[in-house]
């Protein structure tokens, strides 16, 4: 007899919520090899969505309770022409498992892949796992600050759809209480002076009197309480909302890139693919980013992204410049005390020999003690002057570092190393 355990325990509005992160770190290994995949095959535009996970059949077993059979048993099978008592049976041939290892067959049955979606925020969360930034301390913006809405109590006027009912009829019931208390004290005190005179001789013309008076000054009372109005306008209160700043942080991201005639579309696509996983690896870490692009040959440009990654120029190279107008940018937008500052530069690191020397200078003094973190990725093999000069900063100063990346299937492991946290493999 099979047994099966159900676990009909309820977990909240989304009830497989649980199982789902059950079966996402159980299979974590798979996940991940996939994601890694949909990274290679993806464009830019497209990496930030889900993924289906294909897992084979075979790793989704699940313990089961049984009773064994136990004892000897002697069983008869149908069909059998081949095999009499005594004989050994032995196992039948060819693979199992699922995923179409097996060969094909015609009888209509076998093991498919176990196939589930990740969505865009699991996608994400698998693929910047294990990654951090670099001096993660956050610059708070206090000079123009964002608002938000927040509670603060309880207003007499307001719109309908603010009315806090409970609070009004509060306030109506006390009201009513406050008018009412003397009139209604001076009311009890009447109605036992009334039944005192109706205990005196009725025939008194001074008895008959007081009685009328009495009578009289309780039906005054009576309609002087009736009138109190059960709910009156002043009773009403609404739910009150004020803005108030809160402290918020923000990002700037300056993508530079080398447009030169050494710069082929292939290695401007290698550039474009680590700028859109800067990108949207900063997105996760902080509430606003703003991104500059800058393009330079001889001369540098701040251009849209259109023009960034599509427009087609040819010249020399003269890396310089656009770490001139970076900080040009910087000192005019984007102060340091207010912004989150990190840059990105991508080359094939082809410059003029006479501009390195002034390249390293320029990131030593004025561009590194103003950003967060500054990365150089060359997407050519070759060592060149430029990445010679670079590679005397990259022991000096902790908050820079380069890399080369010359293939697709290079971009995500180069990333990676560059933000990986610290104890934890690439």
């Amino acid at each position: 007899m099979l047994q099966q355990i159900i676990d009909r325990r309820l977990s909240g509005k989304n009830k497989s919520i649980g199982n789902r992160e059950r079966f996402l770190r159980r299979h974590k290994e798979q996940i991940r090899e996939a994601v890694r995949r949909a990274v290679d095959g993806r464009g830019i535009r497209d990496m930030e969505r889900g993924e289906d996970v294909h897992i084979p059949k075979k790793d989704l077993s699940e313990p089961v309770f049984g009773h064994g059979d136990g004892g000897v048993r002697e069983v008869v099978r149908p069909g059998n022409t081949e095999h009499v008592k005594g004989d050994r049976v032995a196992k039948p041939q060819g693979g199992g498992g699922g995923g179409g290892g097996g060969k094909a067959s015609d009888s209509g049955e076998g093991d498919d892949d176990f196939v589930f979606h990740l969505s865009k925020e699991e996608f994400m969360q698998v693929f910047f796992d294990d990654l951090a930034l670099p001096n993660l301390e956050r610059t708070q913006l206090a000079e123009t600050p964002e608002w938000k809405s927040h509670r603060a109590g309880f207003t007499s006027d307001g719109t309908p759809t603010n009315l806090h009912v409970v609070r009004s009829m509060r306030g109506a019931l006390g009201r009513r209480i406050a008018l009412g208390t003397s009139k209604r004290h001076e009311l009890h005190e009447l109605e036992e002076r009334l039944a005192l005179l109706q205990r005196e001789d009725p025939t008194d013309f001074e008895v008959k009197r007081m009685h009328a008076e009495t009578l009289e000054r309780i039906a005054v009372l009576r309609a002087k309480i009736g009138a109190i109005p059960f709910l009156d306008p002043i009773d009403l209160r609404f739910r009150n909302r004020v803005r108030v700043p809160v402290p918020t942080s923000r990002a700037v991201m300056f993508c530079l890139m080398d447009v030169s005639g050494s710069m082929d579309e292939s290695r401007k696509d290698l550039a474009k693919r680590f700028f859109i996983l800067l990108y949207l690896f900063l997105t996760r870490h902080y509430e606003k980013i703003e991104v500059v692009f800058i393009r330079h040959h001889t001369q540098a440009q701040e251009v849209d992204e259109q023009n960034f990654f599509h427009a087609t120029e040819t010249g020399g190279t003269v890396v310089s410049s656009a770490l001139v107008l970076m900080e040009e940018i910087i000192r005019a937008r984007y102060p340091r005390s207010e912004w989150n500052i990190y840059g990105a530069q991508a080359s094939d690191g082809d410059n003029w020999h006479h501009d390195s020397g002034r390249c390293r200078e320029m990131l030593a003094d004025k561009i590194l003690p103003l950003c967060r973190y500054f990365a150089y990725v060359q997407v050519a093999e070759q060592e060149q002057n430029l990445w010679e000069e670079y590679s005397k900063l990259e022991g000096e100063v902790k908050h820079f570092a380069m890399r080369k990346a010359v293939e697709v299937a290079q971009i995500y492991p180069v990333f990676r190393e560059l933000f990986k946290k610290e104890g934890v493999p690439a």
